[in-house]
């Protein structure tokens, strides 16, 4: 008897589990008034507004322009040939796009920090928000500690550059010293690490200095490169254009995208830029702009100056230079290097403590990751703690080994902010809320166009027949039309992505086809991290959120004579 009255009980609860679990993942954000965020500004606890508009372009700059620049242009073009100047013109413009889907919901959301994260919380639900932070945070933390690596192995061999130190500075050091396949022991990458933490916990307005500082320097030795490089430059290399024909140069595009990845940190600098609504936009696109004419510039150079084929695989921008006689030329490289991976190292620990600051006021994560130093205006102990995963990775692991796996939350990121354009502009529609049927269309129509464009990407990755990748093609059009008929849209009250649907559309087909060329490792990295995720959700998350945390955010602005 008492066996059988368990069961219904139990049935019950589990139930009645089940049931509370799909109400708090499908929660989602309440658009704040732009009333509510005026008055949220007037207090005074919070982040500090110190960024203008020429900080978030260096901000941008610094994150996607690092050592790749030297080294991925010369690389892509052993297979590209001089057509690697269109794969990386053809990735800019697909970046552009990103970028403009970006620019929009930095706009609309000027006044916290959050990023691709807080995008999503509102345009969809908590649990989808939560994925999407988690596939951003492993790249943002192997990505790190990898970079960090990277820069100790250049400052090493820029010490060795002297007579006294040469060879005589131990792997473990700098290059790394492996223990097997797994561990590898490095001492001076969380050193650095340490470093640049210590820098970021003192104030925007100093690490901000820093950036722009090591930026500059950039900047200025890739300037340096192409104009000394230009004198060089014999126009017969750049015949055969395209020597492996028109499929290498799109393959080369697939590849050099991640090469401009890092504009979307300018987004999650919200809370510290003095004028949000205007500056974030611009600091999104022109940074991009910029990469865009400095990675065409170098690729005109290197394969003008050697006849691709003879290209090195290591340091091919360094030895090109060297084989003309410019050796002076390699050790400014060498230089721009470390200012380089500094740079991207810097922002990219600012944008992860920025990801953690948001998910600890939502309730996501334990309240400590919400505090911010009240005389600094810093969130420190985000800070501390994603300075000190990134030592541990740096110092203990061969990090290089999990590389193939990167770019899973880069492009899962960009996709869900596409999608995250369309479906907000749903909901300000005649400022009534959008009919339950209409938002699931809408949701089925995005979802069939990333299943068209994974489909695409495999068909393409494995020289299926043309037929079928036109097939899907024309399903994912249907799917745009339905998008663009079916629904209403309205205008972004700031910046206003151009062409939407069909722009976004693009960026979620282009995207998906990109993460279909990753390795398979990644694809199961992609579902084993989320099922892991949703259950870290299920025990903690869904208990402690609050999605109208936000609403009492308080925030820290600048004083009015550093406003110009």
């Amino acid at each position: 008897m008492g066996t059988g009255g368990g069961a219904p009980f139990s049935s019950s609860s589990s139930s009645s589990a089940w049931s509370g679990f799909w109400s708090s993942a499908l929660r989602s954000k309440r658009l704040v008034s732009p009333a509510e965020k005026a008055a949220a500004e007037s207090a005074g606890r919070g982040l500090s507004r110190r960024l203008g508009v020429l900080d978030l372009v260096l901000l941008g700059i610094g994150a996607s322009i690092g050592a790749g620049i030297f080294v991925v242009t010369g690389t892509v073009a052993r297979d590209a040939g001089p057509g690697v100047t269109i794969s990386f013109i053809l990735a800019g413009a697909s970046c552009v796009v990103n970028a403009l889907c970006y620019a929009e919901l930095a706009s609309r959301f000027p006044a916290v920090v959050g990023g691709a994260y807080l995008y999503t919380y509102t345009a969809f639900n908590e649990i989808t928000a939560f994925l999407v932070f988690a596939q951003l945070m492993l790249d943002y933390h192997i990505g790190a500690a990898s970079i960090a690596r990277s820069l100790a192995s250049y400052v090493v061999s820029i010490l060795e550059l002297f007579p006294v130190l040469k060879d005589n500075i131990p792997d473990w050091i700098g290059h790394g010293h492996n223990i097997g396949e797994v561990m590898s022991i490095n001492v001076l990458a969380p050193i650095l690490l340490i470093l640049l933490t210590v820098i970021l916990c003192w104030g925007v307005e100093e690490s901000s200095a820093v950036n722009a500082l090591m930026t500059v320097t950039k900047i200025v030795i890739v300037i340096i490169v192409i104009l000394v490089g230009a004198f060089e430059v014999d126009v017969s290399n750049w015949s055969p254009f395209a020597p492996n024909g028109i499929k290498s140069i799109f393959t080369g595009a697939t590849v050099v995208f991640f090469s401009y990845v890092g504009f979307d940190a300018v987004a999650n600098s919200a809370e510290e830029s003095k004028r949000p609504q205007r500056d974030l936009p611009i600091g999104i696109i022109v940074s991009l702009l910029a990469c865009i004419a400095l990675y065409i510039g170098v690729c005109l150079v290197i394969t003008g100056m050697v006849p691709y084929m003879l290209l090195g695989e290591d340091a091919p921008l360094a030895e090109a230079f060297t084989s003309k006689g410019l050796k002076f030329v390699s050790v400014l490289i060498s230089v721009g290097a470390i200012a380089g991976l500094t740079t991207t190292l810097l922002v990219g620990l600012y944008v992860q403590s920025r990801l953690y600051l948001g998910l600890g006021r939502d309730g996501l994560l334990p309240s400590i990751f919400a505090r911010v130093n009240s005389k600094r205006h810093t969130p420190i102990h985000s800070q501390v703690w994603v300075g000190c995963v990134a030592s541990v990775l740096a110092g203990l692991l061969n990090v290089t080994m999990l590389s193939h796996i990167l770019s899973v939350g880069t492009l899962t990121g960009y996709s869900v902010v596409s999608a995250c354009v369309v479906v907000l502009r749903w909901k300000d529609k005649t400022n009534s809320q959008l009919s339950t049927s209409a938002k699931r269309e809408g949701v089925i129509c995005l979802v069939a166009l990333a299943a068209c464009g994974f489909a695409t990407g495999l068909l393409f990755r494995f020289d299926a027949s043309p037929i079928f990748m036109i097939l899907a093609i024309l399903v994912a059009v249907g799917a745009s039309s339905a998008l663009l008929i079916r629904q209403a849209y309205s205008d972004a009250l700031g910046f206003s992505c151009p062409g939407v649907p069909l722009l976004p559309c693009i960026c979620i087909f282009f995207n998906i086809f990109l993460f279909a060329q990753l390795h398979y490792e990644a694809w199961v990295r992609f579902v084993v991290l989320s099922v892991v995720m949703v259950g870290v959700y299920a025990i903690y998350g869904q208990y402690h959120a609050d999605p109208n945390a936000a609403d009492t955010i308080m925030y820290h602005r600048a004083p009015e004579d550093e406003s110009p």
